[in-house]
């Protein structure tokens, strides 16, 4: 088995109040940076080539961030099927593809693999996100329990597609076994890998009783198993890939630095940062994004107007 990660975006940031605020914000110090990116993940089995999540929808603009941003996942590196092809791979190679959740950078570019299987939740496969896509497969996770997880569903030889609810209803995580080592890739269980050592959620969820109860389940599995943690949105997602990194939750690793931010033009767009939404002017009658009402909601992932980025 081959895990390779898709790199789309690099160079990005977060705020500590995005990452750590999702129960309260006690202790949380909105000043506190973590690096930011944004890379899926792809299986190779020697017989299936199967993806976890699909990038941003080519055509999203880049972001503009400033001191207000909560998340910045970076400037574009390229579009994920280009990113595919720097790997070695084409579409028509890929057999199946896990959808850990509906967001757009995690969907954006299913419209690319017609041949192949999309696996998502049920709940997740009602969303609008997916609608599009005949090939669909509603999952049950009729499997029973993995390890300390209560449903699953096994997808091919040591690959798992495990209920995790919380970030979104649907959402769910995928664990390769390889070689006695556990590749958790998990969507947005987390944004950065200090929030699962501090044992935090983000402020992102839509069912936060459930958010915690699945943080609690990922720390528990990593805790009896050597677990490599495999992230979308901090670059230690395909660092701990590249060093087969085994998280030991009792010694945190130390953060670090945010690097240099390549600032660009705004256009008078902005991106929801964390569903892809684009906001545009044009497209609805000349209202600047300033003048939206204050309690105005991204109309796709119902996110406040503050989780939105300049484009």
């Amino acid at each position: 088995m081959k895990i390779e990660a898709v790199k789309l975006y690099e160079n990005g940031f977060m705020s500590q109040a995005l990452a750590f605020g999702g129960e309260g914000m006690d202790g949380v110090d909105p000043s506190v940076l973590y690096r930011s990116s944004l890379q899926n993940f792809l299986i190779d089995t020697g017989s299936e080539v199967i993806l976890v999540d699909t990038g941003m929808p080519a055509e999203v603009p880049d972001a503009v961030p400033d001191e207000k941003t909560l998340i910045y996942m970076g400037n574009k590196i390229m579009n994920y099927v280009d990113a595919l092809a720097a790997l070695g791979y084409s579409p028509e190679q890929v057999t199946k593809i896990l959808v850990t959740h509906k967001h757009a950078d995690h969907t954006g570019e299913l419209r690319n693999f017609p041949n192949a299987k999309i696996y998502a939740s049920a709940e997740e496969a009602k969303a609008d996100e997916l609608k599009p896509y005949p090939n669909v497969v509603p999952v049950e996770f009729t499997d029973g329990p993995y390890a300390n997880f209560e449903k699953s569903q096994k997808i091919a030889d040591g690959i798992y597609f495990i209920e995790a609810k919380g970030h979104t209803t649907g959402n769910s995580i995928v664990i390769a076994e390889d070689e006695g080592l556990y590749y958790m890739m998990h969507g947005d269980v987390t944004y950065t890998d200090e929030a699962l050592y501090a044992n935090k959620l983000s402020v992102v969820f839509e069912d936060v009783a459930a958010a915690r109860k699945t943080l609690d389940a990922v720390r528990e599995f990593i805790a009896g198993h050597p677990t490599v943690y495999l992230s979308t949105h901090t670059p230690l997602g395909y660092e701990n890939l590249e060093e087969k990194k085994v998280v030991d939750l009792r010694h945190a690793p130390e953060s670090k630095p945010v690097g240099e931010i390549l600032i660009k033009q705004a256009s008078g767009k902005y991106i929801c940062s964390i569903c892809g939404y684009v906001y545009d002017p044009a497209e609805n009658d000349g209202v600047a994004f300033e003048e939206l009402p204050k309690d105005w909601k991204c109309p796709r992932c119902r996110q406040s107007r503050d989780k939105f980025n300049k484009a």
